[in-house]
């Protein structure tokens, strides 16, 4: 049903600033900016390897995302799986009776899209989209890995996940986790809530920076908060907009 994650949905009280580390700092290529009143944002799509990642800014407080922000503050706010035909994918959902928000596509900034309902993922908010065909994705320094889920039961939210979305199975080190997607980046981690502090839903980011050392330059030239490492650095929430966002050499360590 679906081929990639096409991107990580991320809330930010301005999309301006957050700009200042997404594109300027990590080096993301702006893909596509606008307004979506009927949605209440101001959305950005920016590349990062095969897959992008989405700063929405909500443009009033009376919005779904404008009230995330205010209960959530910035952070995660939803992951967008690509399909061929999100009418399609609507209809089996629909037929296997799966809770949805949306019955029919609408226009998205990621083309037709439709959201399911957290409750039919343990929590995360999914978004299908069958994206319009804007050529390849623009080179990136950094390229997004992994999405970090935690769960009670990850092995159990990880068959629901493969029975919804047909997403194969990557091997790791057995275990309660589980891995879900496509080898070289773009999968679904699910860890046990224990190991994340008690967090249920999407916890952290897990991307890919070749010239590491080039990158930790850069996020210390902006004053960023880190951790680095000899082949890895993590950025504090407090400086990548809510998000626990880890950035490594390789790709599988």
């Amino acid at each position: 049903m679906v081929s990639k994650i096409h991107h990580v949905g991320i809330v930010v009280e301005n999309l301006a600033r957050a700009y200042g580390f997404w594109r300027d700092t990590l080096g993301l290529p702006l893909r596509r900016e606008a307004e979506l009143p009927d949605q209440g944002v101001r959305a950005a799509l920016l590349a990062a390897g095969d897959s992008e990642v989405e700063l929405l800014e909500p443009l009033r407080p009376d919005t779904g995302v404008g009230r995330f922000l205010a209960k959530r503050g910035e952070g995660l706010h939803h992951l967008c799986f690509e399909t061929p035909d999100v009418d399609a994918a609507l209809d089996t959902l629909r037929g296997r009776q799966v809770p949805l928000i949306d019955d029919r596509a609408r226009a998205g900034l990621a083309g037709r899209i439709a959201f399911l309902h957290p409750s039919a993922c343990h929590g995360v908010l999914v978004e299908l989209a069958t994206p319009p065909d804007h050529g390849p994705l623009p080179e990136s320094p950094v390229r997004l890995k992994r999405l970090v889920v935690g769960s009670r039961d990850p092995q159990g939210t990880g068959r629901t996940y493969q029975a919804l979305f047909s997403l194969p199975e990557v091997a790791i080190n057995g275990g309660a986790r589980i891995m879900l997607g496509w080898e070289g980046g773009g999968t679904v981690l699910m860890v046990p809530a224990g190991e994340v502090g008690g967090l249920e839903g999407m916890v952290a980011l897990s991307m890919v920076a070749p010239d590491i050392r080039g990158l930790i330059a850069r996020l210390e030239g902006a004053g960023a908060a880190i951790l680095p490492g000899a082949a890895e650095v993590t950025v504090e929430p407090k400086s990548s907009h809510g998000i626990h966002l880890h950035i490594s050499r390789y790709h599988f360590p």
